[in-house]
């Protein structure tokens, strides 16, 4: 389309986790931004039900801002889809290993010669997997060693399941040792499970054993919409700075925001995210968090989950998010959050 048309809709999409996008949402900025011009801004998650919402994943819509899962959005750009990087987020969301309760395993030497629980789900691609595999290996990469270190085992999730239902079912019935978990609907399920904790994966100092589908977490927007009206990514993505710099001061809000993004209790929320996590959701593209995810993109080429080569420093366009923090000065200086620790 001409550079001059106006799109009558913008697309969001995120995951349910720590998000600028989902503090943004909820205060009705981004709607608000558009709304003289006559673009809605709508959420793929609720949107009507012949929606493409598979395009979370795909990114396939190029009226999309996607922010989310690492692994979702190189497999999209890996099969060739035009998106573009234009921020990454790191907010430490509580990974850790569970063991059957009585279970002596404790520390990341431990799990050497263990039974580690891979799910397989029937998806075209399989984030669940790749995070548990992830998971599994920079742990036992903090101790020296390596996924062949360990016994991989297939455990088939059924389309119904709950999130780790299948893994943590496997743990019972002793057919694993050890399952990967994340995030705070993890917290509510180990504790259903009377699960122990084996390893937190947050206390690893090494940022890079700690290195996941949400750590670094990219935003990503269609290199269409880049190319036809740079202007509106501008704007949104000066939405979301602003959204993160109001969080950094609402850490009860972004509390409730964060139990009504993934649908855990006060328990849960507490328990997967650390304090100070309302400061840390300004994204940036700094050599630190690109270098991250590049070590992601070698991991998941290695494992298959990807069908080409990602160059991440060529896919992030610094362009937008340097124009949207001016467009942010100019309302007030957007802080920046901290690098990865």
């Amino acid at each position: 389309m001409p550079k001059t048309a106006v799109p009558d809709t913008l697309w969001f999409t995120r995951c349910p986790v720590p998000t600028a996008t989902g503090v943004a949402a909820d205060r009705g900025w981004l709607a608000g931004e558009f709304a003289a011009d006559g673009i809605a801004v709508r959420s793929l998650q609720d949107a009507d039900p012949g929606a493409d919402r598979a395009a979370h994943y795909t990114h396939a819509l190029p009226g999309l801002f996607r922010e989310g899962g690492n692994v979702p959005a190189l497999w999209a750009r890996s099969l060739g889809e035009r998106t573009r990087l234009v921020g990454l987020t790191w907010i430490e969301e509580r990974q850790a290993i569970l063991v059957a309760p009585g279970t002596p395993v404790r520390g990341a030497a431990a799990l050497r010669g263990l039974r580690l629980a891979l799910p397989r789900h029937p998806v075209p691609i399989d984030f669940w997997r790749a995070m548990a595999l992830r998971g599994f290996e920079g742990v036992l990469a903090s101790a020296g060693y390596g996924l062949g270190d360990a016994a991989l085992v297939d455990v088939p999730a059924g389309g119904r399941d709950g999130q780790w239902a299948s893994e943590l079912a496997a743990l019972r019935r002793g057919e694993v040792d050890a399952v990967y978990v994340k995030g705070a609907l993890a917290v509510e399920a180990a504790r259903r499970a009377g699960a122990e904790v084996a390893v937190e994966l947050d206390d690893l100092p090494d940022p890079a054993h700690r290195v996941n589908n949400g750590t670094p977490r990219p935003l990503t927007v269609h290199q269409d919409l880049l190319d036809t009206r740079p202007d509106l990514v501008d704007r949104f993505l000066s939405v979301l700075l602003r959204a993160a710099d109001w969080a950094a001061d609402e850490p009860a809000e972004v509390a409730r925001i964060l139990g009504a993004e993934t649908g855990a209790g006060a328990e849960g929320v507490a328990g997967a995210y650390r304090a100070g996590t309302h400061r840390t959701l300004h994204p940036d593209l700094s050599d630190d968090r690109l270098g991250l995810l590049a070590r992601q993109e070698d991991s998941l080429r290695a494992h298959g989950f990807l069908p080409e080569a990602v160059d991440v420093r060529s896919w992030a366009d610094p362009e937008p998010l340097r124009r949207a923090r001016l467009l942010a000065t100019r309302a007030g200086a957007p802080r920046q959050g901290p690098a990865p620790r």
